[in-house]
């Protein structure tokens, strides 16, 4: 019987632990699978290390643009940046590869990012972010890799998304009207920006606290640059900024205290990289293609990633927090 055709399979972890030992030279590791996303990722812990396994899905990520991640990864941590970064195995190759019952998958190891998310961070941890996220953004400002990314511009975040999500707003037409004429009105408003003064190289576009770890001694480490591209620096500081709306919209955080927070944050940026108060000025229109693209990725991934929490009630709910960022920012 021929094998009948697969779009996301999912990897053995008893399979893996025995290839990853074989491949980086380790022993005594446990392998367990900790989380499907739009890949799969798996942890490996020894008696000494704990590793973090990545699967790619060809659909999301190509064998180039993984290289890219990988690229970019090496370069921060070479560079001093506190990222978990990707390890090479015994014969000094990064990328492993699979064949999978849909085809090739590639995997990556990381190293473990100790401690865990802070979601309520101390004034002392806000400062931290901004100085390592500056850091970063010091080592990627004008840098080109030589594998491609995602390019974060209008077409990717605004008018791409919004074609992909047409099919998904048929019983919802007046929310549609509404993302496009924001969207619209977001594109005039850029370009009354002195664009070419903004810092521009590889950002990281999810820099929120899931994504980062604080030890028991307070140390950082960054990790998942799965949408690592190259877009405006700025990117970053406005995705941060999202987790102080969410915490105004979902926990009724005070508005000054939300500001306060931020300006903490800014204030550590600025210790190591400058900051324009145009670049801040900008954040509520970036902040706009942010949730469009990322409302566009889930309608774009419903087959593999989506489709338990993609519905319509979920759409009308993410059309009404855009509204509110709009009219707590004053995005015209």
């Amino acid at each position: 019987m021929s094998l009948f055709p697969t779009q996301y399979s999912t990897l053995s972890a008893a399979a893996l632990r025995p290839y990853i030992e074989q491949a980086y030279g380790f022993t005594g590791l446990t392998c367990r699978y900790l989380l499907r996303g739009v890949s799969d990722t798996y942890v490996l812990e020894g008696s000494a290390a704990k590793y973090i396994l990545k699967i790619y899905r060809e659909a999301h990520r190509s064998l180039d643009e993984i290289r890219g991640e990988v690229a970019l990864l090496t370069l921060l941590r070479d560079n001093g940046a506190r990222v978990a970064a990707p390890l090479a195995d015994a014969a000094g190759e990064y990328v492993q590869h699979f064949a999978a019952a849909e085809g090739s998958r590639h995997g990556v190891l990381f190293t473990y990012a100790e401690g865990s998310s802070v979601y309520t961070l101390s004034d002392a941890q806000l400062r931290t972010v901004g100085r390592e996220m500056a850091r970063v953004h010091n080592c990627t400002a004008g840098l080109q890799l030589p594998y491609p990314r995602p390019i974060y511009n209008v077409a990717t975040t605004l008018t791409g998304p919004l074609q992909v999500l047409e099919p998904s707003f048929q019983a919802y037409p007046e929310g549609l009207t509404y993302l496009r004429e924001l969207a619209a009105a977001v594109e005039r408003k850029l370009a009354e920006f002195d664009l070419g003064a903004f810092g521009y190289g590889y950002c990281q576009y999810d820099f929120l606290p899931k994504n980062f770890h604080f030890d028991a001694q307070d140390a950082l480490t960054f990790f998942d640059f799965d949408f690592a591209g190259q877009g405006y620096l700025v990117n970053d500081v406005m995705s941060f900024f999202v987790h102080f709306f969410l915490d105004r919209y979902y926990k009724g955080v005070p508005p000054a205290e939300a500001e306060r927070a931020f300006a903490v944050l800014l204030a550590g940026y600025r210790e190591v990289r400058p900051l324009s108060e145009a670049e801040l000025a900008a954040i509520p229109y970036l902040g706009v293609m942010f949730w469009i693209f990322y409302l566009g990725f889930a309608a774009e991934n419903f087959d593999d990633w989506s489709n338990f929490f993609f519905t319509p009630r979920y759409i009308q709910e993410r059309v009404a927090l855009i509204k509110q960022w709009v009219e707590w920012y004053g995005v015209a």
